[in-house]
């Protein structure tokens, strides 16, 4: 510290005693009254100052957001309150929402999400093998129509539908390399095309 800081200090000590000293004259009659007044006020203060220090995590856990398409044309994907990546793409006209994956190969589909894009799981050949955290699975590969994500179209897209217990849908890396560059920055998946 300074001299210069010092003589601030005593100035802000100085002028603090001299206000507080005017509101204890000034309020020497209902001095509960007016602790109690100062009290709520220095809540509303601290409040506030909480509310503009989480901002950024109370807007993504009110009020998620899918993925935004910047002018620069680069898809801005939050991260979710559970610190992963999610992305809805419209899979043959369907809403699809996908755990992004960057440790899966290609885009897996559940088994529940399959049939909701009409195809039948148990009428396919499961002739693939994965290996996932929970030890190895059997694959069946299909065709996609379309693959849309905002403006982005993909036609005849790869996928494989998971025979095993599999709760999301993910977007693998043989989606993902569709893009010319992928980057996670200041807790966004960033993807430009």
């Amino acid at each position: 510290m300074n001299s210069d800081d010092i003589g601030q200090l005593i100035y802000l000590v100085l002028l603090l005693l001299v206000v507080g000293s005017w509101v204890f004259v000034q309020n020497r009659q209902s001095l509960g009254k007016t602790a109690q007044q100062l009290m709520i006020w220095a809540l509303i203060f601290l409040g506030v100052i909480a509310a503009y220090g989480l901002w950024d995590d109370i807007r993504t856990t009110v009020v998620p957001q899918q993925a935004v398409l910047s002018e620069d044309g680069q898809i801005r994907v939050p991260r979710a309150s559970d610190g992963h990546y999610y992305l809805t793409l419209q899979v043959n006209d369907q809403p699809v929402q996908f755990l992004v994956d960057t440790g899966a190969s290609d885009m897996v589909l559940n088994a529940d999400t399959a049939e909701r894009l009409g195809i039948d799981p148990s009428a396919l050949s499961y002739f693939g093998r994965a290996m996932t955290a929970n030890g190895e699975v059997r694959t069946a590969r299909v065709t996609l129509d379309t693959v849309a994500l905002g403006p982005i179209t993909d036609r005849d897209v790869s996928a494989w539908v998971n025979e095993g217990a599999l709760a999301q849908s993910l977007l693998g890396m043989g989606y993902l390399q569709r893009f010319s560059g992928f980057e996670i920055r200041n807790n966004e998946l960033i993807l430009t095309r």
